[in-house]
């Protein structure tokens, strides 16, 4: 819509367009695979007992990664910003047999809920759970990773790709989330802190020779790239 704006104004109810969106989204959803029964319960659970509730992927996008897994089959996954263990899951649905998955999150509070659902769980022995900081965590880790997601601190989305592209295996693929953030990345006035460093990060992904890149509008934004 951007550069649009202002003529469409003229002629479409914005009104319209949010109610639009809701169906198409609602659709969307409705003609996508359900999502399992322990994802359902994360999602109504996080919902009902966690703050910020809408840090969770949730079922479309839950969904978009669990096809991207699946279609990559990965042996190595790693996800930096576990919070519920919603994603980690739809991510684990397409390991190869004797995959794994390694999922870092710095919050301590969330632990004891997070291990719970992944006992639940069919994969909980291919999932190593870490609390921690992940640029800590991270350097530690002697892996090669076929698959990567990024959903974590903001501010340090392009201090998590430097330091996980050398881990990669060319071919492999990195998803970064939330880089719309709210369409913030398109509106001038915002100039908060990790708007910046979204645009820092969408801009130098985008230029970065060692990678392809898509940004899908998918929720929030995904930024798919393949390490060259």
């Amino acid at each position: 819509m951007a550069g649009y704006g202002l003529e469409l104004s003229q002629f479409i109810d914005r009104n319209h367009l949010d109610f639009l969106a809701n169906e198409i989204q609602r659709y969307a959803e409705q003609h996508s695979q359900a999502a399992s029964s322990l994802l359902e319960k994360i999602d109504r659970e996080t919902h009902l007992y966690v703050m910020r509730p809408r840090m969770l992927s949730g079922h479309m996008q839950g969904r978009v990664l669990s096809m991207f897994s699946h279609m990559i089959r990965p042996k190595v996954v790693l996800e930096i910003g576990t919070y519920t263990g919603y994603s980690a899951l739809c991510l684990a649905e397409g390991l190869a047999p004797d995959g794994r998955l390694v999922t870092l999150d710095v919050n301590e509070e969330l632990e004891e809920r997070v291990r719970g659902y992944l006992s639940e769980s069919s994969y909980d022995d291919q999932i190593d759970f870490h609390v921690g900081n992940a640029l800590e965590i991270i350097p530690t880790i002697d892996e090669v990773f076929d698959l990567i997601f990024i959903d974590a601190d903001k501010s340090n989305y392009q201090a998590y790709f430097d330091l996980v592209l050398p881990k990669m295996r060319q071919g492999g693929f990195i998803i970064a989330d939330n880089v719309l953030w709210s369409g913030k990345v398109v509106d001038e006035k915002s100039t908060d802190k990790d708007t910046k460093a979204l645009l820092a990060f969408n801009q130098n992904v985008h230029q970065d020779d060692r990678v392809e890149n898509v940004l899908m509008p998918v929720r929030d934004g995904l930024m798919i790239l393949r390490v060259l």
